[in-house]
């Protein structure tokens, strides 16, 4: 694996024996390296691909203004992650997890009030991703010394949810929560339940939720008919979860111009009625 470019001594874009670019980092691996050289397999910590063109000039940049201390903290924070959620994470955390957190501290520092308009909604729909992000706030207070705001923990979650969608952005991301937020709210209030956030169906609802969102803000919702007449039977069976689908569907077509297929509207119905009926027996 030989050196590329060298951002500091403790990172270098490297290529390897399939001309594979790689930015490697770890402590003094760069140290008096130049372009050509050999790097010690051995002083390596952390690797990963170069996802894009354009994307060394903006590494390089961020480089010059994130302390060595943030970047081993952000690498640290993604292996945390990838173990706990027991998944790949996108690459591109690295660079937007650092950045975040050397803004973030900053802004404490300053004494400049950071908050999440989303913390709420996030503590209940990326539980798992807001535990870890909790966790990371001690790792960042034990390392840096310095405690940032319970709001930081959801900004935090966030940016490892939008990890794990690939190619999502964070604003699409925050959207996706934002319409999921809003149809809980529908049904919640149809209804007049409190959702249990630990149950299976409120899980499961949830998840549907995510998915319909990311294919709707893709514009990849099913495009046919094809269980129409299924549609017609569970309308029958669920005349509650109908007349909430339809208030979903409302909200859908006055925020984002989306109408729902009758199979789309089929599977709410279902998830609507199981969700509605076990916390209304609770």
């Amino acid at each position: 694996m030989k050196i590329k470019k060298v951002f500091n001594n403790n990172v270098a874009l490297t290529e390897d024996a399939n001309q594979t670019e790689m930015v490697v980092m770890g402590k003094g691996l760069a140290f008096q390296k130049k372009i050509g050289d050999t790097i010690d397999m051995e002083k390596i910590e952390k690797t990963f691909v170069v996802p894009s063109q354009g994307f060394t000039d903006k590494f390089s940049a961020l480089l010059d203004e994130i302390p060595h201390e943030i970047l081993v903290i952000s690498r640290d924070i993604v292996d945390i992650a990838m173990k706990e959620l027991q998944t790949d994470l996108n690459d591109s955390l690295y660079l937007s997890l650092a950045d975040h957190i050397d803004f973030a501290i900053t802004r404490t520092k300053e004494g400049l009030p950071i908050k999440n308009p989303l913390a709420w909604e996030v503590r209940k729909f990326y539980r798992k991703e807001y535990d870890i992000a909790r966790n990371v706030l001690d790792l960042i207070e034990e390392r840096m010394g310095i405690r940032l705001p319970e709001d930081e923990a959801a900004s935090i979650a966030l940016h490892l949810f939008n990890a794990k969608q690939g190619d999502t952005g964070m604003e699409e991301t925050m959207t996706m929560t934002q319409i999921v937020t809003d149809i809980t709210d529908i049904v919640k209030y149809h209804f007049g339940i409190e959702f249990d956030m630990d149950s299976m169906n409120y899980s499961r609802f949830i998840t549907h939720l995510r998915y319909f969102a990311y294919r709707m803000l893709r514009k990849e919702l099913h495009k046919d008919d094809r269980e129409s007449s299924l549609f017609e039977q569970v309308k029958g069976e669920y005349p509650e979860a109908y007349a909430c689908t339809q208030k979903v569907q409302a909200y859908l077509n006055r925020q984002y111009g989306v109408e729902m297929t009758k199979d789309e509207a089929t599977y709410f119905m279902i998830h609507i009625h199981r969700v509605s009926h076990r916390e209304k027996n609770n």
